[in-house]
Formats: structure tokens, sequence, C-alpha cells
């Protein structure tokens, strides 16, 4: 059987990776891919990278021919517009990976208070899965709808979540420091993401009011069992993509007294950088795209890629925990593809390799 996708918004960054990422999928084709503006025209048009690879044309988004045509639909719509068509979609019979943040939270409250909207289907609100497999993936496998991850909160809560479950580091004093490359910030043109405006700079942006920072405490306090606090502060980087978290953490006091034999004085120790790396080790060994490394990440080594790097080392009283992804990959388009492989019981791996 080969599924037929449909793509839901298609002249993006990530409506580019997910029609790649299916030209060599194994076991699923691109049958139709929307665009208001540029409906009727070939997809190589607004992607020229396509061309001799996908003869599509753009179409208008139609939930109902979608329906007849296509087993499962990728959503690339900005939030609340989202999760009105994820609903009409639904409603005629097919199971969607929506890329927005409409379902990703389970507090309906949160959502309208962060996003500033009224939340279009409020009932799905904390009732639709998250999308990464490595800690959902048996509901993601018999979801109508899956929540795709957001890019930064993917470098989070991979290596955060285990740690926190297990009790190896504090919840209440975490502070993540993420840099981003610009596609990150969408293909639409803004002063802010000019060439002169990106080129041999960096810089800090929506400090202390960014959209991802309730996302992760969410995800990570759902998987790990309770809350945390999280400092979290994004940087756009001049590059085109990938993002490096480093993330600074407190060990817990049982983490100390362990890797200390019984003292809990001083900061970690090697003891405890190795259980850290134990513990990554113990929580993905069946999860194919996360990888703990001994060297330091760099966002070169997963480009491109679906994989995850992941690492960690001791500073004063902190460690310090590092994570690569592609943002436009595992933080948004090869993580949709990942779930779409669980979803109808394909290998993870399909499409990706």
């Amino acid at each position: 059987m080969s599924l037929s996708v449909a793509l839901i918004g298609a002249t993006g960054y990530t409506g580019l990776e997910v029609a790649r990422l299916l030209t060599h999928h194994p076991h699923a084709e691109l049958a139709i891919a929307t665009a208001r503006a540029e409906a009727g025209n070939p997809i190589a048009s607004v992607h020229p990278s396509l061309a001799g690879r996908l003869d599509l044309k753009l179409e208008e988004l139609d939930p109902v021919r979608i329906g007849k045509r296509c087993d499962v639909a990728m959503c690339c719509l900005p939030h609340a517009a989202s999760a009105e068509t994820v609903k009409q979609l639904v409603d005629v019979g097919v199971r969607v990976i929506d890329f927005s943040a409409d379902f990703r939270l389970s507090s309906l409250s949160v959502y309208e208070s962060w996003y500033g909207v009224k939340h279009p289907w409020p009932e799905r609100v904390g009732k639709t899965v998250y999308g990464l497999p490595e800690f959902f993936a048996e509901q993601i496998a018999g979801a109508d709808v899956v929540a795709n991850p957001g890019c930064y909160p993917t470098s989070a809560i991979l290596p955060l979540a285990p740690l926190i479950r297990e009790g190896l580091i504090r919840g209440d004093d975490i502070i993540i420091d993420s840099k981003s490359g610009v596609s990150g910030a969408g293909r639409s043109a803004k002063v802010g993401t000019l060439y002169c405006e990106t080129n041999e700079s960096i810089a800090a942006y929506a400090v202390g009011c960014h959209r991802h920072q309730p996302e992760i405490e969410d995800l990570v306090g759902r998987i790990a069992g309770h809350e945390i606090e999280v400092l979290f502060t994004p940087h756009l980087t001049p590059m085109s993509r990938g993002i490096l978290s480093t993330i600074y953490v407190r060990p817990s006091e049982g983490l100390a007294a362990e890797s200390a034999g019984g003292s809990t004085a001083g900061g970690p120790t090697d003891a405890a950088v190795d259980r850290v790396m134990q513990c990554w080790r113990d929580c993905y060994a069946d999860s194919p795209f996360v990888t703990p490394v001994d060297h330091l990440p760099a966002t070169a080594h997963v480009a491109g890629t679906n994989y995850v790097q992941m690492s960690v080392r001791r500073s004063g009283e902190r460690l310090v925990l590092l994570s690569a992804i592609d943002n436009l990959s595992k933080g948004a388009s090869g993580a949709a593809v990942q779930n779409m492989n669980v979803m109808f019981g394909y290998d993870q791996q399909s499409g990706l390799g």
C-alpha cells in the first residue's frame, strides 16, 4: 500500500522539506499540495529545487477533495487558521499531522493567553497526542490528529525529560539558551531576516515571552510527571538551518550524593556526567534518531537529517546539556514524516535514512 499525502500550505520552507522527503519515501507519495496565492502553478515554480523531481500543480484547499484522495494531511498553516482546517479534514476522514501550535499544549487557558486568540476547536486541546515518537509512539499509532512538536522544544525536551523523570536534575532551575538558523523564522519577507540584518550578527529575540517556553514546560512536565520551570532565550544566528541548545541545570541531591559516594558537597563529578549519559542511552535505546555522543554536538553534524545529537559537560555546580538538531527536519518536516511512519505502521526511518 502506498500512502497518498496532502500538503496544506506548501510554499514555506517546511512545505519544501516535506515535498523533498516524500520524493524518496518508499511507502508514500505527495498527491495534493495546496497554496492560495500560487494555486494553479507547478510546485516547482515556488520551489525550483523540485524541478524534474516532482510534477505537481498547487491547488486551492478543498477538504472534500482531499478526503477522497488522501490518507493523511500535513498541515503547515499558522496557529488558529490551522485548527479550523484540521477539523474540516478530520470530519472527512483524513488523519492529520499539524505543524502549528494549536494542539500542542494541554491547557486551553495557557494556549489562549500565549497566542492571544480564541481556539477554533477547544475541545481537542489537551486531547491530542504530541508528536514525539520517542515518548508517545503508542498513542501516535492510533491518532487521528498528531501535534507536530515545535523546533526549539524538540531540542530541549529530548535531553531534559529523561533526566527530570529519573530525578537526576532539579526542575526549578533550568536555563535554556538556544540558537537557530534563519529558516526558523519562516519564508515570508521580514526586515529582521534580511541578509544585511542577519549576516555577521547574532541576536536574542522574544526574551522572556517566546511561545515555545510554555510548550517546553508543559511537555517535560507531562513526561516526567511533575511541573518544571525554565528560563528560555532564543537567538537568531547567520546560518540557514539548525538549532543548538545549551541547557544549564543543577544535579538533584540524589545524583550529587550518588556520584560523590554519599557526599553532596561540591559540584557535579565525572560520575554524574556518566550517569546522565547512561540515562539517555537507556531512554533512547530503541529511538533510531536520538544519539548521545561524547563529542560536543554541532548543527553541521545533523544538517539535513532527522538525527539529534546530545552531550553533557560539568561546569562549577551545574551540568551543561548540549543538543543539536536540524530545525527543518527533526524540528519540523522530518518529525512529521517520522510521525506519519508511526501512524501507518512503517519503520520510523522510512524516507529519513
